[in-house]
């Protein structure tokens, strides 16, 4: 019997970090007449038309379904882009109503604004990961199911854990509910927004101390997700709906504008000690 070394990755999704392929990752790929067929983005802001480069009306706006705005003076294409995001940073306060972590969203469009598509971390996005994880008490928790799964199968006797039992570990990580920010009030408390599903989680036990009276290990959360809209994402109902997600998607695919979307990255260590 040997014992498994670590620090050891222990789960990895599919997905794989830093995948910048993913169609979520595009920028500048559409045309005005892609967007406005293809996409029925027609309504995008209620100060600005991004497509003539024209400033909407100071007053009125679009007030009627039937009589298209009255067109005001023109703007130059970078102007209209700064006017988008003001109003995409203002319509974001919807999602983000409460909580320690509502200011990220605003964050997160600025780098979107000035980043050039460099990846984004934040200490509040690390904190907020490590909380969801470890107020996660359900059956389906990944970290609970590592713990039980460690206590279950060391070897009390040379206190190691044995290589041949690394399968019962990452099968029962593949059959658990990993992280996500996809609950109830991850509407309003500015997670869902900024992060929601998400893209690739590695997960690694750094490191594994064992003695008669139980174990501590290290677990290691390391997460990503795109800030970035796909086509389906727009084509849906609960996006599309949104003036937030069509100005979203018309920055970052018209290309005209082309602001790159990022990788959101997240990683958290979780200390685990239990009896064995």
């Amino acid at each position: 019997m040997t014992a498994l070394m670590f620090p050891c990755t222990v789960f990895e999704t599919q997905k794989r970090m830093d995948d910048y392929g993913a169609e979520d990752m595009r920028s500048g790929d559409l045309t005005a007449g892609q967007l406005k067929t293809q996409f029925r983005l027609t309504d995008i802001s209620t100060k600005v038309e991004p497509y003539t480069l024209r400033r909407l009306a100071a007053f009125g706006g679009r007030s009627s379904m039937f009589r298209p705005p009255a067109a005001g003076g023109p703007v130059g294409r970078q102007e209209c882009a700064r006017i988008l995001f003001d109003e995409f940073r203002e319509l974001s306060a919807t999602f983000a109503l409460y909580g320690p972590y509502r200011h990220l969203i605003g964050k997160m469009i600025n780098h979107m604004q000035y980043g050039n598509g460099t990846p984004f971390r934040d200490a509040l996005l690390d904190q907020a990961l490590k909380e969801h994880i470890l107020n996660d008490r359900t059956d389906e928790s990944s970290l609970i199911r590592i713990r039980d799964t460690l206590k279950t199968y060391i070897n009390k006797d040379r206190k190691i854990y044995p290589s041949g039992d690394f399968d019962k570990i990452n099968s029962i990580i593949r059959g658990s509910k990993l992280p996500k920010f996809d609950r109830f009030q991850d509407n309003f408390n500015g997670m869902g927004i900024t992060v929601h599903d998400t893209w690739a989680t590695h997960i690694k036990i750094k490191s594994l101390k064992i003695n008669d009276a139980g174990y501590l290990a290290v677990v290691n959360y390391k997460v990503q997700d795109h800030f970035g809209l796909d086509a389906e994402d727009v084509l849906k109902f609960k996006f599309h709906q949104f003036r937030f997600f069509r100005i979203w998607f018309v920055l970052q695919r018209y290309n005209q504008f082309g602001f790159k979307p990022f990788m959101t990255n997240m990683e958290v260590d979780i200390h685990v000690k239990e009896m064995i």
